[in-house]
Order: C-alpha cells, then structure tokens, then sequence
C-alpha cells in the first residue's frame, strides 16, 4: 500500500477497531530558538486532550477505552508509580466515558512533582492501592482484579503507559501526522526523532508511523525506565505487533525495516530519580517555551541537546500538564 493510499484509507481503517477522538490534531510543530543546537524542531504534543490532562497517553486511550466499552466493562485496572502521568490520564478520560479506573502503584522518588501528581491522582476518582513494589504488585494483582469485579465482569487490564499493540496506534496516526506536516512544508523531514521511553508504545508506534509515511527518519527512544524491558529489540518486536493489528484489519502494508534505536545512558540511577542534564535541559526548555518534567521530557530532552547528531533533529514532548 503506498504512502498516499494509506493516508486516504487510514480514516477507514479506524473505522474497523473501536476509537473514539479525545484531542484535536494535528499537534503543532515548530522551530526551537535559544538552544545550542540550531536545527532542534519540536512536535508539541502537550495540548492534546480535550480534558483535564494531556500529554501522549491521550492518543493511546483513543483506541484503548473504546475497546473497553466494546467489552461491556465498566473498570480498567492498570499499573504505574506513584507520580504516573499514565495513571492520572486513563482515571480523567475514563471518567468522561464512565469508566472507572483501578491504579496500583509502586514507589518512586519523592519530590515536588510526585507530591503534586498524587494530589491530582487523589483529586481524579481513581481507586489507588500503594503496592510499592513490583514484585508485590504482581503477587497482589489477582486479589486485585477479584475486589474489583462487578456481578461477573472483571476489570480490563491496561498495561503500564498503554503501550499495548492497540495503544501504539495512537502514535502510528500521529507519525502519519507528522508525515503529512512535512510534506506541507511545515518542517523539514527529520533525521532524527528524539523521544523519551517509559513503556515503549510512543517510540514504536513512531518508528512504524514514520516507516509507513515515508519519512526516513530514525527514531532515538531515550530510556528513562528500568523496570520494563525496553531494548531496540522490545521496542520493534512492540511495533510489529501493531503492523500485524493493521493487517488483520485490510491494510496490505509492508514497511521497511524500522529505524529505531532505544538509548539507555540518560536513565541515571533508574527511574524517577533526577539527573543534573535533565535538570539543566530543563531550564534550557523553558527559555523555549516548553514545559518538561523531571521524570521523562527532561532526560529525553537532554538526548536530543547532548547527542552528535546531523539535523534536522525533532523532540516529540509528550508532557501534558494543565493548570
């Protein structure tokens, strides 16, 4: 299928999984001015939502809480840590299509961001159980899912960050996006595509995105979690899951090999715990006008001002705070 064709037939094949629109595309791209790089483009995925939160969750749970609905469920149980932006998304756009969402956590980091995201967690109706660890999360996941069974319905599970071959379409449409803003000439066709990596479904859909747009750009997914496996492998194994979702649903695509590379020494001491580049990347960001945290756009940020790399280099910021 080429790249045109797939562009016309991408409405339609939506059309034949459960979807349901919680943002407005596209996402803007633009030039970033007063860092030490002067090619460092930026798709600015922080507004997206129509709600209380945004961020690159939201394009997941497009595809993951319709499908949901399609079950006749009425709970979602899912994993994260205590500052889980993943978590706090599902719990308010579940909220708006009746969905009750289940979180256990375990521990992170403490710090300002965390405190203020438990305080959103609390705010958002989502039941929470501190399991604190994942081996205790594991063990206590079937007590879990038996507490929170209605009549005979149990829980959905969504795995940590969404990042099921369903989820990752969400960022397959988004490189298409991505695609359709370079050949309008809005920006140049990246090189490279800078992205942090915490479950893995925003860097593989990605690259599968920008393999089935045409675009030749290769995608640098910046490890920030050690809890998951997260290698290039992992990461393509992910998107070839989802290119075979797309198949079973009439897309006759057969993309080139993936350009995607996961990167791991921007991580630090593991996950949540802040390093002094993201911290500085940070406040490099901020001079741009973007807003990052500590945990995932900072250290991803970090890559793309810190790696050699030959332009045009484009960060996807996948924070989505709202006041």
């Amino acid at each position: 299928m080429s790249t045109a064709r797939l562009h016309r037939r991408w409405p339609e094949l939506r059309q034949t999984l459960p979807f349901h629109r919680l943002g407005n595309a596209p996402t803007p791209v633009r030039r970033l001015t007063g860092t030490v790089r002067d090619d460092l483009w930026c798709k600015d995925e922080s507004g997206y939502g129509s709600g209380g939160w945004g961020g690159n969750k939201v394009r997941k749970l497009e595809w993951l809480l319709p499908e949901v609905r399609r079950r006749g469920a009425r709970t979602v149980f899912t994993v994260g840590a205590t500052g889980t932006n993943w978590g706090l998304t599902a719990a308010l756009y579940g909220r708006e299509l009746g969905i009750d969402t289940v979180l256990a956590l375990i521990d992170q980091p403490e710090d300002e961001h965390v405190r203020e995201q438990r305080r959103r967690l609390r705010a958002s109706g989502a039941t929470i159980h501190l399991t604190r660890t994942k081996p205790l999360t594991i063990a206590a996941a079937p007590w879990l899912f038996l507490r929170h069974t209605h009549g005979l319905r149990p829980p959905v599970y969504l795995p940590a960050g969404g990042s099921s071959p369903i989820g990752v379409l969400g960022y397959v449409e988004a490189a298409l996006e991505l695609g359709e803003q370079v050949a309008a000439g809005e920006l140049p066709e990246p090189r490279y595509v800078v992205t942090a990596v915490g479950s893995g479904g925003t860097a593989a859909g990605l690259a599968l995105g920008c393999a089935l747009a045409g675009l030749r750009s290769q995608v640098l997914g910046v490890v920030v979690n050690d809890t998951l496996p997260l290698g290039t492998r992992d990461l393509v194994r992910l998107a070839e899951r989802t290119a075979t979702v797309l198949r079973r649903r009439g897309a006759a695509i057969d993309p080139p090999p993936l350009r995607l590379v996961s990167i791991h020494s921007y991580l630090g001491e593991g996950y949540g715990h802040p390093t002094p580049e993201a911290a500085a990347a940070a406040d490099v960001a901020a001079t741009a006008g973007l807003r990052l945290e500590p945990v995932y756009t900072a250290k991803g940020f970090a890559a793309a001002l810190a790696l050699d790399l030959d332009g045009p280099v484009l960060f996807l910021n996948t924070y989505g705070p709202r006041p």
